[in-house]
Parts: structure tokens; C-alpha cells; sequence
């Protein structure tokens, strides 16, 4: 995994590694959303539907269960991972990374 560039990935960096199963769930979702026909579609509505499937099962050091901060990280790692999704999560400028 790269170095993390700010606080909130670090901490993601950390959660994303405990917890291998939320992002098979996450791309679950998402290419549930994708086959559906649907264009674009929130990060966070896919970490609701992993929330309600885990019961809150995930661990994290922070005290939150999966932290909303996680959401961009995801979107991110989604698109890298398949490049033919790229824009499928609409993203901001990251902080700490040059334009």
C-alpha cells in the first residue's frame, strides 16, 4: 500500500487491513449498482448497505465501527482497481496530493 498522505488515509490504511472482508463487500455493491444499469453512485450509500450487512462487526482503534472518512478512500481504491469504473464514484481533490 502507498504512504499514507494524510491523517484520514492513514487511519483507513489501518482499517482497510483489519478488515479485508468490507471491501469484497464493497465491491459487491458496487457492481451490484453497475450491473443495474446505474451510471454513477455515493460511496457512502455502499458503506450503508456493508454497515447493515456486518452488524457492525469491523474493528477500528478509533472507536468507529466503518468511519464515514473511509468513504473517498474506497471510491478511490474501486477505480484504480477497475480503471473501465473510473468516475463511477465521483471524487474531491485529495488533501496532501498535488493536482
Amino acid at each position: 500500500m502507498t504512504t499514507a498522505v494524510n491523517d484520514n488515509q492513514a487511519k483507513w490504511q489501518d482499517f482497510h487491513e483489519a478488515n479485508p472482508g468490507v471491501y469484497r463487500l464493497i465491491k459487491h455493491f458496487t457492481f451490484q449498482a453497475i450491473d443495474a444499469g446505474l451510471e454513477h453512485y455515493g460511496m457512502q450509500s455502499v458503506l450503508e448497505r456493508v454497515r447493515w450487512h456486518t452488524d457492525m462487526a469491523t474493528r477500528n482503534n478509533d472507536g468507529f465501527k466503518i468511519n464515514n472518512n473511509h468513504a473517498p478512500f474506497y471510491a478511490r481504491l474501486f477505480m484504480n482497481d477497475y480503471p473501465q469504473h473510473a468516475g463511477f464514484f465521483r471524487t474531491r481533490k485529495q488533501q496532501g496530493v498535488a493536482a
